[in-house]
């Protein structure tokens, strides 16, 4: 079983080979609140409909520091994406970034990708020192705590002021479980700078029979007349499990466009927390889980007016199917200082089985008295009558399901806005609405 002496022995491993530096110290206060907190259960209120402890009945492999990955190129090549060939590649195995697998094609003055202990103690020191760990203000479990307590093998990355990026950045995350339970934590901080733009694509993959967690922590500054695109991409395996927080904070008057999709795994929890500190700031987060088997996706979003004028829009949509079990609690928080401040949010789901299953949340917690809110949720199935429509023109049952089921997730497909990666995600929900049937 792996408990808290068993991430004690790995901790004080890790803490021997770099002992005197910023990162080190705040690995050493996370582990603290992770040995206080421990895993999240169920009576935490954040967690009420998400059992994660009950993943760690058995023991993980957690990678040593000195530990070179045994997976090789032709199984980095099983994960690539369409439009890898002009994209910065960015390759993470078991939780560490692996140089040696990664393709920086975008010029050194336009985008830096170093290792993140290197930028802790380099150029970058200031930047690393204010805003790494920020996202723990939000997020106060054990499990965010835990990846904080391992972080090594993290990535920094810096797109430089006035830089437009050609070439967006794909980061790969590849899980070896070919021999044992693997635990991988993951860790990034990305800065971009004052006038810059910038398409972010994460993706996911384990191989092998043996089940995998991934515990993932992505922090994101955004400064003043930035644009940044973030598409999540989770089709992963029946026995890959994951925790993954992105945390966005937009420090200046910025435009953030987000898109999840989550299409297979084990336990899925997605945390996306949006800051908006910064006058006149625009956000879009939208989402589209499409569950089947016995997947469970917990989608949380935060969304955190803390300055005038900004706008945001939430729509998240679910397709859920045989056991499988949804969450979406989303929150839109705004603060006095933040008036002037529209946002919305809206859950829809359908439910495809008796034993299929939703828990929606949508909340608002307003302390401005000038401002423009909403939000809803619904759940239902598929409208008869416009099934009987398709059915009565000669279409199959099955295939006029799953046309219906196209056309509800087609507006969330549309904001994914890189060409081949739209395709990519199109031939995915495709074959799993179609082929399965």
């Amino acid at each position: 079983m792996t408990d808290v002496s068993y991430f004690k022995d790995r901790f004080e491993q890790l803490q021997g080979a770099s002992p005197d530096n910023e990162i080190a110290k705040m690995r050493l206060e996370s582990f603290d609140r992770f040995s206080s907190a421990g895993l999240p259960s169920l009576r935490n209120e954040e967690w009420k409909y998400t059992n994660i402890s009950s993943l760690f009945d058995k023991e993980y492999h957690v990678a040593a520091v000195d530990e070179k990955p045994v997976l090789n190129l032709t199984d980095v090549d099983s994960i690539r994406l369409p439009g890898h060939s002009g994209a910065n590649e960015l390759v993470f195995v078991n939780g560490r970034f692996i140089p040696t697998f990664s393709n920086i094609r975008s010029p050194g003055d336009q985008l830096t990708v170093v290792p993140l202990e290197d930028a802790a103690n380099g150029p970058y020191k200031e930047l690393v020192k204010e805003h790494l760990g920020q996202s723990g203000k939000y997020i106060k479990d054990g499990i965010h705590a835990l990846n904080t307590s391992f972080i090594y093998g993290g990535v920094f990355i810096h797109i430089a002021k006035g830089q437009q990026l050609e070439h967006p950045v794909y980061l790969y995350y590849l899980s070896d479980a070919r021999e044992y339970h693997t635990l991988s934590q993951p860790r990034s901080l990305i800065y971009a700078a004052e006038g810059s733009k910038l398409q972010l694509v994460e993706t996911y993959q384990t191989i092998g029979g043996s089940d995998s967690f991934t515990n993932q922590v992505m922090e994101v500054v955004v400064n003043d007349n930035t644009h940044i695109e973030y598409y999540k991409l989770q089709n992963d395996t029946a026995n890959a499990n994951q925790v993954s927080t992105t945390h966005i904070r937009q420090a200046g008057r910025s435009y953030v466009h987000a898109v999840t999709i989550t299409l297979n795994g084990g336990m899925i929890r997605n945390n996306m927390n949006l800051v908006m500190d910064a006058a006149g700031n625009e956000t879009h987060l939208y989402g589209l889980y499409m569950l089947k088997g016995h997947t469970h996706a917990d989608n949380h979003t935060l969304v955190d007016n803390r300055r005038p004028n900004c706008f945001s829009n939430q729509l998240y949509k679910g397709i859920v199917d045989d056991k499988a079990t949804a969450v979406f609690n989303g929150k839109i928080m705004v603060q006095p200082d933040a008036q002037k401040t529209n946002a919305y949010q809206s859950n829809k789901n359908i439910l495809l089985s008796d034993q299929a299953s939703i828990n929606t949340k949508p909340q608002l917690e307003i302390f401005a008295d000038d401002v423009k809110c909403s939000h809803g949720c619904t759940v239902g199935q598929l409208d008869e009558t416009a099934l009987f429509y398709l059915r009565a023109r000669g279409i199959p049952k099955e295939n006029a399901q799953a046309m219906l089921l196209q056309a509800f997730a087609s507006d969330i497909l549309a904001q994914v806005k890189p060409e081949l990666l739209r395709e990519h995600i199109r031939q995915l929900i495709t074959a799993q609405l179609f082929n399965d049937k």
